[in-house]
């Protein structure tokens, strides 16, 4: 099997309904580069007057698209049901993304929408660090496991940085 990449889903929220061309150009260049690779990307849309827009893309092919409708699928069956389910819930994944349901069903989408105030957006997208690959693979090749990961915001660690900054004034003060 193919090894995957580093998968990560980001959820981004916009004051305008429309996103901008310099946003379009960036992840072009990325997707372009081989920098990431898109599972699954959905553009939401509310305009002024209630007016929803969609649109969604991957970069997978269609046979990549199966086999990680299966994969998922798989997974939620067994999380499910078992062993049986993991078998139908494959089934079922590989099959959905044959017709071109990339994971959000019309009625996701619709609760997404609704939620949305006028006059804004959101982009949801899955995709693959595929610049992480080789070091991956070096990683597994020397027996190493993930025992941990996440991603930490340059605004989160402004926040942790005035939080510990007001602790030493403090401190200093008593």
């Amino acid at each position: 099997m193919k090894t995957i990449g580093p998968l990560q889903l980001t959820v981004i929220g916009f004051d305008s309904s429309s996103v901008t061309s310099e946003i379009v150009e960036k992840l072009r260049a990325v997707r372009e580069n081989g920098s990431i690779r898109v599972i699954d990307l959905l553009f939401v849309a509310k305009d002024e007057g209630g007016r929803i827009t969609t649109m969604e893309t991957t970069d997978l092919t269609k046979e990549e698209a199966m086999h990680f409708g299966a994969v998922i699928g798989g997974l939620i069956g067994l999380g499910a049901a078992g062993e049986a389910g993991a078998v139908a819930g494959a089934l079922e994944g590989a099959f959905a993304v044959a017709e071109r349901d990339l994971g959000l069903s019309s009625s996701d989408i619709k609760l997404l929408a609704d939620d949305l105030p006028s006059g804004s957006s959101a982009l949801i997208v899955l995709f693959e660090h595929i610049w992480a690959l080789e070091l991956k693979e070096a990683i597994i090749n020397a027996g190493g496991v993930l025992l941990a990961q996440g991603l930490i915001s340059p605004e989160a660690l402004m926040g942790v940085g005035e939080e510990l900054a007001a602790c030493v004034e403090a401190a200093e003060e008593a």
